[in-house]
């Protein structure tokens, strides 16, 4: 296992992430998936308090109250939960009151007494940083958080993070979410990682599958025809390069005996600074392959081969 940033988390690395919960997966399916993850080896749930308020019926805070059901139906030992604020509907911003507000509610819902990792899901350019940064400070102070982590910010604002947190003697971030993915590259390895890297920050990332369409389930231009509820996520990506990304993972999936999707997850391991990234699963038969890339090694000139075929255009100066 290893540790998160500076932190004592000590995870697996893979991340489940529970967008799909109360979603794509009703509360059985939930239960059977976390159950199976767990029986696997994995420690790490990923989770958000705005999950999954966009589902019509559902109001935000769907996939914590499964998660925090099945984690008092089985209390399990050892496991790390992430959550997140500034999305759900009645809780929306980094202002200080409305964290203290929704990290109460977040841990209400999941029957917890802290939460292990806590995201500022997105910037919020209305609440001025230092009130943000105060605040996230103020929760660990009174234990309602064990450690800080933030979500979708530019390095320019990360960087402001850490410095006001240096200059009031508040814990650093510890892991930054970046959408980040074999066909979605550029910004992080551009900008991200390199602040990562100078203030021993992991990186956890989410859409480590690009919506699905890292599992090779869509081999054409067409993806957004094939009946799936994140197919329109998908299917930005089904471009010619894309396909070709798609087709190296099979030629390397193949050597290995395992999936694309297994593949795709062990070169986001391979990056640097990364050390778990999320990868959800609608149904109990896609966990296997998610569990497999945490112990698939590609070798360095696997990694180069992919390195290669989704090949960016760093941004111009």
């Amino acid at each position: 296992m290893t540790l998160l940033g500076r932190s004592d988390l000590d995870v697996r690395p893979l991340a489940l992430g529970g967008n799909v919960f109360g979603w794509t997966a009703d509360r059985d399916a939930s239960f059977q998936i976390l159950d199976a993850f767990v029986a696997g080896g994995g420690n790490f749930i990923d989770t958000a308090d705005s999950y999954s308020a966009w589902v019509p019926g559902n109001s935000g805070g769907e996939s914590e109250t499964i998660i925090g059901e099945w984690l008092a139906s089985r209390k399990p030992h050892g496991l790390l939960v992430a959550t997140k604020v500034s999305q759900h509907p009645e809780f929306k911003g980094l202002s200080a009151k409305n964290i203290r507000r929704a990290a109460e509610a977040s841990l209400q819902r999941l029957g917890a007494d802290t939460i292990d990792l806590y995201y500022a899901h997105f910037d919020d350019a209305e609440a001025p940083l230092e009130e943000t940064v105060a605040a996230f400070g103020q929760l660990v102070d009174d234990g309602l958080i064990r450690h800080i982590a933030v979500s979708n910010y530019s390095a320019d604002r990360l960087r402001s993070w850490i410095a006001l947190a240096e200059d009031a003697g508040i814990p650093l971030p510890v892991a930054v979410q970046p959408h980040y993915n074999l066909v979605h590259r550029n910004a992080v390895e551009e900008n991200i990682i390199p602040v990562a890297e100078e203030f021993g920050i992991s990186l956890v990332p989410y859409s480590a599958l690009a919506s699905g369409f890292l599992t090779g389930k869509y081999r054409s231009t067409d993806a957004a025809a094939v009946d799936s509820p994140r197919a329109g996520g998908a299917s930005k990506y089904a471009t010619p390069q894309g396909l070709q990304v798609i087709d190296e993972l099979e030629r390397i999936a193949g050597e290995h005996d395992a999936s694309i999707s297994s593949v795709a997850l062990a070169w986001l391991r391979a990056q640097p600074t990364v050390v778990a990234p999320i990868a959800s699963a609608s149904r109990v038969a896609q966990v296997p392959d998610l569990l497999a890339s945490m112990t698939l090694e590609l070798t360095a000139d696997e990694v180069r081969a992919l390195d290669s075929v989704s090949e960016w255009s760093p941004a111009k100066v």
